[in-house]
Order: C-alpha cells, then structure tokens, then sequence
C-alpha cells in the first residue's frame, strides 16, 4: 500500500502547478512550460478549445433564439450578473450564473465571474493601458496603503515583452503618465473625436485626449502567425469568443503555445480546495483538488505553485489553506489576507450632442475608443481628494427612424433613417483607495456544493470617491462646453462595487512582511514557492485597466521564480 501511494504520488507531481486558466493564468502556463517545467494547469471551470466551443460566433442576430437580449426569466434569475453589459445570449454560457454560484455581501457586491478554460480573457475589454511612476510611487507620496516594492522601470521591459507577443494597437502619444508601448497601428479616431482632441490641447497642457490601447490585432506579424492568430476584422462580438483570434485570450495564445511544448498538462473542471502546507519542510508541497462534477479529491504536488484564480478567488483560496503553521489562512501572519480590497470607480457618465460636421458620418466597427488619461493630482496634490480618474469618451453620428405609416411605407422609411446630430459620450474610471475596512473573508455558517465555505463581501465606496465623481462632473461638463457640446447630461450609476470586474487587492505586495504578503517578485513572504500574480496581488488600482500589468508581473514572477528554483532556492 505504502508503495502505491508512492506511485501515485508521482503519478500526480509536477514542476509547477497554475491555479486559473485566466490572462494571468495563461501567461503563467507560458512561460513556465517554455522554460521546460512540466506545467499542470487547473482549471475549476469547463474546457473550452479556441474556435471549437465558440457556438455563436459566426451567428447573425436573427439567428440568435432572443436576437441577443435574454427572456425575463434568465434576468430575474441572474439579478448580479445579468448587470454585465456582455451578459446578453452570445454571450451568456461564458458567465457564472447567480444560483450557481452564491456568496454572501454584507455590503452589495456585484460579483461578475467566468468559469472555463480562459476565463474572463475570453470576455474582457482588452484595453490595456500601462501604470507610470506616478501609480507606482502613489501610496507612499499621498500616504495611503504601502509603498510598491517596484517601480515601472522594473516592470518596463516586461511590459514590452507581453506587448510584443500579445499584440497592442495603440498611438505612441509621449505621456509620461501613459508610457508608451510596443504598438500596432493605431485605430482612428471619429471626426468629432479629433475635433475634441484638438479643442482639448489648446485649452488644456495637462489634458490629453488619445485613442485607447487596445489586445487587438490591427497588423499582422510573423509572431501573431506562429500563434494561429490574424488580424482583427472589427466585428466587435469579441464576448463570443474570436475565431480569427483577432483579440488577446488564453484560449488562442498562451494556452495553445504552452501546449506545444509537451510541457502542460491541463485539467478543467478542477476546483482547487486548499494549498497543502508541509510543516517539516517548511513549504508548499501541492494542492488539494476537488473534481468539479463527481465531488473526489485529489492531491497533487508540485515545486512551485502560482496562484491565478482571479483576484477574488484567489483570496479565498488562500483564507481557506490554514494549517497548524497559519491558522488564518496561508502566508497570514501579518493578518491583513483579505484586507484593502480596491476596484475601479465607474458610477458616473456624461453625453452630450455636437451639432458640427454635419458632412460628416462614422461607418463600421472598432474595437477601442478615446481614451483621457488621469489628469489630477498627477504631479502635485490639487484637489480634496487622493488621486484621481481616467476617462473613456467616444463620439458617433446619430440616426433618426421614422415610425410613421404602416406596412410597406413604415418598412421603406425604418430602412432608411436619416442622420441626426454628433453624440458624445465619457465614463469615469477612478482609482479607489485601499483601505482595511474594505475586505473579503470566509462565511463561519454557510458552504457551496463543493463543501468550500463562501465568500463574504464587505466592500464599499468611501467620501473619497464621492469628491472624485463630482470633480469628474465638473470638469467633463467644463471640457464639453468648452468644445460647443450642448444638451450635456450627468449621470450617476449607483453601481455596487464589482461592476467594474476590476477587483483588486487582498494579498498585496510590499516591502515588509508586517504590511504585505508579496514581496518585489509576486513571492509570498512566509511560503516561499508560491506565487501570486492575477489582481490580488495589487498594492493599489492606479486608473488604468490592470490586465496588461497582470501579465508582466507574471512573466516576471516565472522568470524569478525559475531561476531561484535551479538555484535550490525554492
């Protein structure tokens, strides 16, 4: 008996074990499997193959059951998730469904989750815009949270390295507050967005208006090839999944790749239960898993463990691997596993009409928009508030239906609507501060069918981001009167926090093990061969979409780490 354990033991042993299959996830399957480690990548969601299990991405509206809405019935059966603008029937089988998943919120928390091979990648806005000095060295000058242990030029050449084998559409624009990147051709900007970019320079040193980056494919190059990846055909139905791979996911790039190395194992349907902490060696010695469908447990061991189960899970994972050594969860000494949970801002909108270049009009499809990076408190402390916000805008050329008449008269005139005014439109995406206060920690009563306890939310907004959305307010409404927008209208979502499916936080880097639970190298102080790169890890959210700076931090992490590991270290 004692040998068949052994057998079995090593039948289940690997170099490396990933937990998620996500962006994160994938990068941390690329590069270990490259680096020749035999790779086993978890997944607790279903399998999903590129271009195979994409059912309806070639489906045109009228071929769609509910001409891409959803009956009432799914609606009032998903009141979280059913709040994702992507949640629509193209879209839907790559969503977490409400009662299938539940979670406890003491404070209203819009959980928005993809379970599957690739998880949110195959969902995601792919903007991806990258941190400066000025996000890096926020904390420690404004005072808040911990100092980052890095700095952009650690995570320079990184960014770099995940730009070139991703692909990035974007404007090299010179910002020091947006650096700039290894870009593809830029997509264009609309007149009425040329035309504000313009009118925004002459008022404005400080204020930009650029078209956002953006994990599309506007070019093709040997490497996109190599990958089975063309160039983007601006359909702009990427929540189905791309065929053509036009768009960033795990499923057509780095998943693939780290197949063709005969390195990776991976195993979907696989819900990771715990990290097994070993108490005489000191360290993580495998993962407890827990087969999604039949209810077995499995354990499988490995040298080094990257945990990418996207930030929220992560931090679950994480509360739930206790041992006599760390009763409070893995790497808890500090006590702060959990704590200063952060996200993205995005309650308040503003639109407006532009009733110039009327000769003018937009035809087809692009997959980004405009794009105002942050503007306050950038260089200097400006306003009563910390930090500050970017600004998504966008401007299209209206059009007018009639709906007069019957029959064919009302057909001929709905098949020919008139053009109407320029509408203008911005979203605010503002940085939250972390704060202890903001937490997530595990349910001491209730369990999911996999007998995990769940995850209690208490996650809020603060008077801090109240400040933010009216100074957005006024200075957008400052912005577009200044370039003759009329009929200008405010808006405030009321959103839970969540919404914004940027969720960061709860096991965040640092200097000193007191106050953090990562070090410079994503690599946890008190267990030192696990690592922890998806949106957990971050010490604050600066305004920029995160997934471009998950990606480098992972290949960084896997370059570190691999090199420590043949150096014994691990």
């Amino acid at each position: 008996m004692a040998n068949f354990n052994i057998d079995a033991k090593t039948r289940q042993s690997y170099d490396a074990i990933v937990i998620g299959s996500g962006i994160s996830g994938g990068w941390a399957a690329k590069e270990l499997t490259e680096k020749g480690l035999k790779t086993l990548v978890l997944e607790r969601g279903k399998n999903v193959e590129h271009i195979k299990d994409y059912p309806t991405t070639h489906l045109r509206p009228w071929e769609m059951k509910y001409r891409g809405r959803l009956p009432l019935d799914v609606i009032e059966e998903n009141p979280i998730v059913s709040k994702c603008y992507a949640f629509k029937d193209d879209a839907e089988h790559f969503f977490v469904k409400d009662k299938e998943h539940p979670y406890v919120q003491e404070k209203p928390f819009d959980w928005i989750r993809g379970y599957q091979v690739g998880g949110k990648s195959l969902l995601w806005a792919r903007q991806v815009q990258r941190w400066s000095d000025f996000d890096f060295e926020g904390p420690a000058r404004d005072g808040f949270a911990v100092d980052w242990p890095i700095r952009y030029k650690d995570l320079a050449p990184w960014y770099s390295y995940v730009e070139k084998f991703a692909g990035v559409s974007g404007n090299k624009d010179g910002l020091a507050e947006l650096p700039d990147g290894e870009f593809l051709r830029p997509y264009e900007f609309t007149k009425v967005e040329q035309y504000f970019k313009e009118q925004v320079a002459q008022k404005y040193e400080d204020r930009h208006v650029i078209i956002a980056r953006c994990a599309h494919l506007s070019e093709q190059k040997p490497i996109f090839t190599e990958q089975g990846r063309t160039q983007c055909q601006n359909r702009v139905v990427c929540q189905r999944g791309c065929p053509y791979g036009g768009y960033f996911s795990s499923n057509s790039s780095t998943i693939p790749w780290a197949q063709k190395t005969g390195n990776l194992t991976l195993q979907a349907d696989s819900v990771v239960e715990s990290l097994i902490y070993d108490e005489q060696k000191e360290k993580v010695t495998g993962v407890r898993v827990i087969d999604a469908k039949t209810k077995e447990t499995t354990e499988y061991f490995a040298d080094i463990i990257f945990v990418n189960a996207a930030a929220v899970n992560t931090n679950l994972l994480l509360l739930n691997s206790t041992s006599k050594r760390f009763p409070n969860g893995l790497g808890n000494d500090s006590g702060l596993l959990g704590k200063f949970m952060a996200f993205h801002n995005y309650r308040a909108k503003i639109q407006a009409e532009y009733d110039g270049f009327l000769d003018y009009t937009t035809d087809g499809n692009r997959p980004t928009s405009g794009y105002i990076p942050r503007f306050r408190n950038v260089r200097q402390q400006e306003t009563n508030f910390l930090r500050g916000y970017a600004a998504g805008f966008g401007a299209h050329r209206s059009t007018i239906s009639n709906t007069e008449g019957v029959g064919s008269t009302l057909k001929e005139k709905l098949l020919n609507p008139k053009l109407g005014p320029w509408r203008v439109g911005s979203h605010m995406m503002g940085e939250t501060i972390p704060k202890e206060t903001n937490f997530v920690n595990l349910s001491k009563t209730e369990t999911d069918e996999w007998g995990m306890p769940l995850l209690n939310f208490s996650v809020d907004y603060d008077d801090n981001d109240e400040k933010m959305i009216a100074d957005y307010f006024e200075q957008m409404t400052e912005m577009f009167e200044s370039a003759g927008f009329t009929n200008i209208r405010t808006s405030d979502t009321h959103q839970a926090p969540g919404l914004d499916i940027h969720e960061m936080g709860g096991v965040r880097m640092g200097r000193d093990p007191k106050t953090s639970l990562l070090n410079e190298w994503n690599q946890m102080h008190h267990a030192k061969n696990v690592f922890v790169t998806d949106g957990a890890c971050m010490t604050s959210t600066a305004t920029q979409n995160p997934s471009l700076t998950y990606m480098a931090l992972t290949a960084r992490a896997v370059d570190y780490a691999v090199k420590e590991m043949k150096k014994g270290n691990l």
